[in-house]
């Protein structure tokens, strides 16, 4: 009986080589190679070659073939079950409604994280938690030596945290809590800084009548702002820009300033009494006084000799 297997490899000799291992054959066995595909080397010999394919033919002797057995006799069908009689059809049911987090958990949840994340930073710092059920909140209060690390420029990395707090504890719930995180007091502190720069600010608005803009701040701060001047007379608020270099402007606005500081008034500065001591004065008899009679009462004129009036009679 003639059998054949076909096997490939880089060279054509190392295909031969693999048939004949998995024959279990020595390379003096008889047997018959044909090439199918011979090697072909890729671009820098990497790219795009391909392997040699051979086909070993070789015989192996007849075998006697093995006595069938006799065939079994096949086992009656047994009869199929009856069918079991359908239950009836079950009410729709609703999905059930997702399950409130309790308040506990969700403050233990925003603590241990918290004290987490400052373990990685390597700062040390308490971390006060409580719920306000009146609006939902999560309110966080940190303490400690080196709180101001957390804090960070005008709060940056206070705000990074918070927004870190927040991701956490709402990714994937369907009801949103909001936390807020604070050190030391510093957004009260800070809301009060920006109330006295926004107050300064309009004044000057008010009174130069020239929009001003204020530095960069983030939406907390931007907030203050506009709350503080609602209300002011004569200015107007706005921002402008892009995050992070969002900016409030404080305009001036007319129709709603007081009446008395765009009226127009006179704004020459006052005459002085003692300007006219720097010049000479005319005196009373046409000509000028001295400077070391200037001020004081001008000297009496000269008496002129009387005018005779008499009516002269010719002869």
């Amino acid at each position: 009986m003639i059998r054949s297997i076909e096997t490939t490899g880089k060279t054509e000799e190392d295909a031969r080589r693999a048939a004949l291992e998995q024959l279990g054959l020595t390379e003096d066995a008889d047997v018959s190679v044909t090439v199918l595909e011979r090697a072909k080397a890729g671009f820098l010999g990497i790219i795009g070659g391909s392997p040699a394919k051979v086909r070993v033919t070789y015989e192996v002797p007849d075998e006697e073939p093995a006595p069938k057995a006799a065939p079994t006799p096949k086992a009656a069908p047994k009869p199929a079950p009856a069918p079991a009689p359908k239950a009836a059809p079950k009410a729709a049911e609703k999905p059930a409604a997702p399950k409130a987090v309790p308040q506990g958990d969700e403050v233990e949840r925003v603590r241990v994280f918290l004290l987490g994340l400052f373990e990685r930073m390597g700062v040390e710092a308490q971390v006060d938690a409580s719920y306000n059920a009146e609006d939902n909140t999560v309110n966080v209060e940190l303490s400690g030596e080196k709180v101001g690390a957390l804090i960070g420029r005008r709060g940056e990395t206070l705000d990074a945290i918070q927004h870190l707090a927040n991701y956490m504890l709402n990714n994937g719930s369907d009801e949103r809590t909001r936390v807020n995180v604070d050190a030391e007091n510093y957004r009260a502190k800070r809301a009060d800084t920006l109330t006295a720069v926004a107050k300064k600010t309009a004044a000057k608005v008010v009174r130069y009548r020239r929009n001003q803009t204020l530095e960069p701040m983030n939406a907390y701060e931007r907030h203050v702002i506009h709350t503080a001047l609602q209300d002011y007379p004569g200015v107007t608020t706005y921002s402008t820009g892009t995050e992070p270099n969002r900016r409030v402007v404080v305009a001036y606005e007319a129709s709603t300033a007081p009446r008395d500081t765009y009226e127009r008034t006179d704004s020459r500065p006052p005459r002085r009494d003692d300007r006219r001591d720097s010049r000479p004065r005319r005196s009373s008899n046409g000509g000028y006084a001295s400077r070391a009679n200037f001020g004081s009462p001008a000297a009496p004129a000269p008496e002129k000799p009387p005018v005779d009036k008499t009516v002269k009679e010719w002869s």
